[in-house]
């Protein structure tokens, strides 16, 4: 019966074995795909937007969100360098040995047992043989030991030690690799946030505002962070991404951007960017200045900062709210990208939210043969606008008209979740290239003196058509016409659907809806043409139809809209702000060590053949002759081996007389 190992012993042989070795490689190079398709380190809130709340769960609880930093990537790196440095320290002392020995006390039958093996018999004496063996051999470049025995010598050769160099270079390059990356990975910060010793901050307040248990210590060994700078400003901090807060990791000096530049192409996209820093440090005699570009980063006192993107840097930017209540007029407001305003409608309290301001848009237009082109329409305010309640409606607001299907728009963009897409609200252009056009017609639906004084004459000339005198009718008629083009002002055409079902038996709904339809068709060409009229036009062309049919269309909509303006951008001071990216990595030049290392190792295991040659020589007692086993063994390039064998073999059959 076999006897049973001991524990410590099969623990020893399973970390040292190479399925461990294999499984745990394989388990790494998918963490590493996933930490690479996934984008790491982002708000919790982009991950809940683009995954949902189920999927977000689960990727969170996996650690997916840092996969570097995870508490499971990280055992596997240790487990890694544990397996490595074990099967480094079981197989050493074997290769040592093997380093050292020549196996010259082989044996005759394993030699003429050999693939290669071949049999001589040579004339020449024993030691002009011997000669001759060790001047080729060393030629080649063989180290070589001579043994002398009773009735035969040994010459017993080797070359290409190097491959055990291969295999020690091999498994320390990658103990290395993964010592570099324990080295920069988050492992003190999970020690110190398991401890107690800081905790990341969550809420959006200034760096003054930031408790101190959120802040890092000044000569922390390693980190990566990220930070904007508007021009003109400096900043001695960044911040390094927690999951859903941060934490505040102070600079041994300032960093101040002085300008930043983008260059587009001719689409308005951005071609490249540069940022002109200036380094503030106490300890030099006056500050650095010098360009950073993408992969090219300015490098002081082991901290690499990197151009990493750009954004808004707190742009300033005039709003026009155009009301759609004249009710509800509100002053024009100057305000600055980031910041909140609160805003007065009548009784009701909101809070302006400005988030963003984008100079360039690309947007996919199609021309008038139906060819859609990539163009560039121009500035881009996106704001909030939130009630008392709480709850807020983003907006996507376009500086210039858009061009669509021969005809200009003033567009806005709605969304009441972050993760839905935009619904826009498209106001046509007037003649002026102005919304007033627009708001004029809107308004005047919503005087009822005017509506009336409108509905009263196209109600009389209809009547007069058809020769019909009845003041009740009449009366009715121009009733209803005001009754409707209050209800589609104020709540779009649902409204008036609401109405009738409210009203209504449901047997009767279906022809009451089309006598509406056609009262409020009439009312609101009343009220349009009474609205031409006062802006001096009297024969209407189609152009000013189709603003009609574009109006009615942006009117239906207003009441999902959310908001009692349109704000519109009319000016605007852009600040850019430069996006970098500071780290410090002394684990890097550990990794790059440990890369040349495996890179090295690869190539001596890979290309460096073992090889090892036996030259057993024999004298024969009966005759002069002596006799030659030659025989070789070879762990790579087997063909070349054999051919190096036959020319070894040929060499000294020219000094044979029989063979």
């Amino acid at each position: 019966m076999t006897q049973r190992k001991p524990y410590s012993t099969q623990l020893v042989q399973f970390l040292g074995s190479m399925n461990l070795a294999i499984t745990l490689l394989v388990v790494l190079a998918l963490a590493s795909i996933i930490g690479t398709v996934l984008q790491q380190n982002q708000p919790y809130t982009s991950y809940v937007i683009k995954f949902g709340t189920f999927w977000f769960d689960i990727f969170r609880l996996l650690g997916l969100y840092d996969v570097y930093s995870s508490t499971w990537f990280l055992v596997i790196l240790a487990f890694l360098v544990i397996s490595t440095a074990t099967c480094i320290v079981r197989n050493t002392p074997g290769i040592l040995r093997e380093l050292k020995h020549f196996r010259e006390n082989v044996q005759e039958k394993s030699l003429r047992l050999m693939n290669n093996s071949h049999s001589l018999y040579l004339t020449q004496p024993s030691s002009e043989i011997q000669k001759t063996a060790q001047a080729i051999l060393t030629n080649q470049g063989y180290r070589f030991k001579l043994q002398q025995n009773a009735d035969h010598v040994v010459i017993a050769a080797k070359k290409g030690n190097s491959h055990y160099w291969g295999y020690w270079l091999t498994h320390i390059g990658i103990i290395v690799i993964c010592l570099g990356g324990l080295l920069d990975s988050r492992l003190p910060l999970m020690i110190a946030e398991w401890k107690g010793a800081i905790t990341p901050e969550t809420r959006p307040i200034p760096v003054s505002a930031i408790p101190k248990e959120s802040f890092l210590s000044p000569n922390s060994l390693s980190f990566r962070g990220n930070v904007n700078i508007s021009e003109g400003q400096k900043t001695d901090v960044i911040f390094l991404p927690v999951r859903d807060g941060y934490l505040v990791q102070p600079l041994p000096f300032q960093v101040e951007l002085k300008d930043f530049r983008v260059e587009h192409y001719s689409t308005g996209m951005p071609k490249s960017f540069e940022s002109d820093l200036i380094i503030h440090d106490p300890e030099l005699e006056k500050p650095i200045q010098k360009t950073i570009a993408v992969n090219h980063p300015l490098i002081h006192k082991g901290v690499a900062i990197y151009q990493a993107d750009f954004n808004d840097g707190g742009s300033q930017v005039d709003l026009k709210f155009n009301a759609f209540n004249p009710n509800h007029q509100t002053p024009d407001l100057k305000g600055s990208i980031f910041k909140d305003y609160n805003i007065t409608n009548s009784n009701t309290q909101y809070k302006l939210e400005l988030t963003d301001f984008r100079l360039f848009n690309i947007l996919p237009i199609t021309d008038e043969k139906g060819v859609v082109h990539q163009r560039n329409v121009g500035p881009s305010v996106t704001f909030k606008l939130r009630n008392a309640a709480g709850e807020a409606i983003e907006y996507l607001n376009y500086m210039s008209p858009i061009l669509m299907e021969n005809r200009n728009y003033f567009v806005s963009g709605i969304r009441t979740k972050p993760n839905e897409a935009l619904k826009y609200l498209h106001i046509p252009m007037d003649d002026k290239g102005t919304v007033q056009g627009f708001m004029q017609f809107l308004h005047n639906l919503q005087d009822t003196e005017l509506v009336r004084r409108a509905a009263s004459n196209a109600t009389q000339q209809s009547m007069q058509e058809v020769s019909l005198n009845n003041r009740d009718i009449e009366q009715q008629v121009i009733e209803s016409m005001v009754r409707l083009t209050q209800v589609f002002a104020t709540r779009g055409f649902d409204g008036i659907t609401e109405d009738i079902e409210q009203r209504f038996p449901e047997a009767q709904r279906k022809s009451v809806n089309e006598a509406f339809a056609k009262v409020l068709n009439a009312a609101l060409r009343a009220v349009y043409l009474e609205t031409l009229k006062i802006n001096g036009v009297t024969n209407p062309t189609e152009k000013d139809w189709l603003f009609y049919d574009d109006s009615l269309s942006a009117m239906a909509n207003l009441p999902l809209y959310g908001s009692p303006w349109y704000v519109q951008l009319t000016g605007f001071k852009h600040i850019q702000a430069s996006g970098l990216q500071m780290t410090r990595s002394p684990g890097q030049n550990v990794v790059y060590l440990g890369c040349v290392m495996l890179t090295l190792g690869v190539f001596l295991m890979f290309y460096i053949a073992q090889r090892r040659i036996w030259i057993w020589l024999k004298p024969q007692n009966d005759t002069n002759n002596v006799e030659m086993i030659l025989a070789g063994s070879t762990n790579r390039q087997v063909t070349e081996f054999e051919k190096f064998m036959a020319t070894l073999r040929q060499a000294f059959e020219s000094t044979s007389v029989r063979s």
